[in-house]
């Protein structure tokens, strides 16, 4: 019998986000309801990138000498409906998982940098536990990729 009261698992359409979402409701045990009290809950969250420009398409500096960096309202508009397509689809997909397991779920989609959000959202779930996938990458890779993250931050 499981002690938890909530599981968020962070899915982002990779396969590895959605094998941790099988593995999550293959393996861990909620908190059954007693009395008035409602029993444990998954929560799968999707963070979805913020609409940019560069999320996108990109259609380079204004030709003749116009503004570089004007958002045109009709590839943010083409944008944003990609990206909650995208989403959707995700979403979808993991509904599948979860459907074909019988699991009740609650679905959270936020906007903005899943770095950031992802925890922030934790935090005010008040989750017990966070599930993520792994790329699983070895330590030598991992830290290649915090020094180019770094490498890039810096020339920003």
């Amino acid at each position: 019998m499981g002690s938890l009261k909530c599981v968020v698992v962070a899915v982002d359409g990779s396969e590895q986000s959605m094998r941790a979402l099988e593995w999550a409701l293959d393996n861990i045990r909620l908190s059954p309801p007693v009395g008035d009290k409602e029993g444990g809950k998954f929560v799968v969250l999707h963070v979805q990138s913020p609409p940019s420009i560069s999320a996108g398409l990109n259609p380079g500096s204004i030709p003749f000498g116009g503004p570089t960096d004007v958002e045109v309202p009709a590839f943010t508009a083409a944008i944003e409906a990609h990206q909650k397509r995208i989403t959707e689809a995700i979403m979808a997909h993991a509904e599948g998982i979860w459907t074909e397991r019988n699991v009740e779920v609650e679905k959270v989609v936020v906007i903005g940098e899943p770095k950031e959000l992802i925890g922030v959202t934790t935090s005010k779930l008040q989750a017990d536990l966070l599930v993520m996938g792994s790329h699983n990458f070895g330590a030598f890779k991992r830290q290649r990729l915090r020094n180019r993250a770094k490498e890039e931050e810096k020339s920003s």
